[in-house]
């Protein structure tokens, strides 16, 4: 029976790992190896080795009510978009609450993870660890749970990069970068168009001489601020979910392209990618495209070469008396202190059952948590995982015999390698509802709509056409909590309250009835499209070639 676990790391998947054990009757001892928790979010002057990294001016592209813990709402005053300080003070408020504190220690290092020699018969490890003085400490723990994330280690290819040696001025990674100081005057290479590449193009082009964003492959760039000017996650509902289920990806890209391309043209921006929109993560940026519009920052193609200050490029144009190149070129990811035979790769990725439990050990006695990458917030399926693990843990749920984890494993990988963009930096991603959902039913918290349709209609709607925000997942089961219908009811109110500093007499416009009416819009035409569909296969995609631009 499990009853000590190892928590290694105290950011927001380590916070909610320690909560779900105290849930489930469990002692957990939460190793940080720094002074401090929070993980990412908490901001260090100068970077650490083998730790994430993040700039002064970072706002998180996830609105507060879809990133927020599910039994503990962010405060209503805090602005919709929350600057990191904001975000690790959220963290603090939930650690103090749900008394976390006093499980962590501050400083340690965890050096090994390993199977102890009767694992065959108790499932327990040998946790090695080393303190600030750099004495070691032998521990004993039932289960283990990494919480270390996957960004940790910067993937710097200079190799692919040639002259890269005769640069004459200052290159780094973007988790190096704090802030844009070092550019005021400067000519700026930013290689990479990911939401790092993004954020320090237009942060740098306000204070540099001129700024290049170059891409390998270009990307799809939507706003944090969406129609009615909501958070544009605010949209996620489970009637989009439905209609992604039912209507062909192909009508949904170019639907969803059409869209992006009313706001800003991306191929006459430079911008348009190689892959469809829902091929891969989009980057969230609403300030790059008036950077590139004003001129402060060109776009241009992949970097070919480098001649001293010279940076050539595929298309064979050049920008001399370049400064500085900083490179936004993605993470690798590693668990040094694990064994290698805990690790189980498949395909580009570490392969995990449900991105959480190792599918080859003789006891499911450790799992990782928050090693995963979708279209929603890291911290409601963080914490999803870390109920699911404990639950796992406390033997009420018995997981499927190794091969069968292989087995689906393996399958996850074919469906995340046919329906997704993949590669060594981005392995795995998944469907946020979808994969909430999975969990959920696993430990018995996924809300029944059919049923709530008959009994709780009110709540229905706000469940089918509103958000799918974590609360929905505390209406029953286990770790239900009683403020979770509450808190669905009144998280449109918490997005506006901040934004209340000047009161004004016109009354606004019902929210909740604004998405239901566009949602009955979206039904009947979904319902007709597939209708359509099933009757004549052929018809719908005819009219999408008749409908596409001709290329010359």
């Amino acid at each position: 029976m499990v009853h000590r676990v190892a928590v290694i790391g105290a950011g927001p998947s380590g916070l909610a790992s320690m909560k779900a054990c105290l849930d489930e009757g469990m002692v957990p001892t939460c190793f940080e190896s720094s002074d401090d928790l929070g993980g990412l979010w908490k901001l260090k002057a100068m970077s650490e080795p083998n730790r994430a990294s993040i700039y002064r001016s970072l706002t998180i592209n996830i609105s507060k009510e879809m990133m927020c813990y599910s039994d503990f709402p962010i405060p209503a005053d805090y602005p919709n978009y929350m600057h990191h300080s904001k975000i690790l003070t959220y963290f603090r408020m939930y650690a103090d609450h749900f008394k976390l504190l006093q499980h962590i220690r501050f400083q340690t290092l965890v050096k090994s993870v390993k199977q102890r020699p009767d694992f065959s018969r108790t499932g327990q490890w040998e946790v090695v660890t080393e303190n600030r003085d750099g004495q070691e400490e032998r521990h004993v723990f039932d289960a283990v749970i990494c919480c270390t994330g996957h960004f940790n280690y910067p993937n710097l290819p200079l190799k692919d990069f040639p002259g890269i040696e005769t640069f004459e001025g200052k290159y780094f990674h973007s988790w190096d970068y704090k802030g844009p100081e070092d550019m005021h005057g400067k000519r700026v290479v930013v290689i990479g168009i990911g939401n790092s590449g993004g954020d320090i193009a237009a942060e740098g082009s306000r204070v540099a001489e001129q700024v290049y964003l170059s891409t390998r492959s270009g990307a799809w760039i939507i706003r944090q601020v969406s129609d009615n000017g909501l958070p544009v996650d605010m949209f996620n509902t489970r009637f989009v979910h439905i209609l992604f289920k039912l209507l062909p990806m192909r009508f949904l890209n170019w639907l969803g392209e059409k869209k992006l391309n009313s706001m800003y043209d991306h191929t006459m921006y430079g911008l348009k990618p190689k892959h469809r929109l829902f091929s891969q993560i989009p980057v969230i940026n609403d300030d790059l495209p008036f950077r590139i519009l004003s001129g402060s920052v060109l776009v241009k193609p992949n970097v070919k070469e480098i001649r001293g200050s010279t940076v050539v490029f595929d298309d064979g144009s050049a920008v001399e008396n370049v400064d500085i190149i900083a490179f936004a070129t993605g993470y690798n990811y590693d668990f040094p202190y694990l064994q290698s035979s805990v690790m189980y790769k498949s395909g580009h990725r570490l392969g995990l059952y449900k991105h959480v439990f190792p599918p080859n050990l003789e006891h499911p006695t450790l799992g990782i948590v928050g090693f995963i990458h979708s279209d929603g917030s890291i911290m409601p399926q963080a914490e999803m995982q870390a109920r699911w693990i404990t639950h796992v843990f406390k033997g009420h749920k018995k997981l499927p015999s190794n091969q069968a984890m292989i087995r689906a494993v393996e399958n996850d990988t074919k469906d995340i390698e046919k329906n997704y963009i993949v590669s060594k930096l981005t392995p795995l991603q998944v469907d946020f509802v979808a994969y909430m959902d999975d969990l959920a039913r696993d430990i018995g918290v996924q809300p029944s709509l059919p049923w709530l349709f008959f009994t709780d209609y009110p709540l229905y709607k706000r469940l089918m056409w509103g958000p799918v925000t974590s609360y929905q997942y505390r209406l029953k089961g286990p770790g239900k909590w009683d403020g979770a219908r509450r808190a669905i009811f009144t998280q449109f109110d918490r997005m506006y309250q901040p934004l209340k500093t000047r009161k004004l007499d016109a009354q606004r416009a019902c929210t909740a009835g604004h998405l239901m009416k566009l949602s009955l819009i979206a039904m009947a035409t979904g319902a007709a499209v597939y209708y359509i569909h099933i009757r004549n296969p052929t018809t719908i995609p005819t009219l999408l070639s008749n409908l596409r631009p001709q290329t010359a």
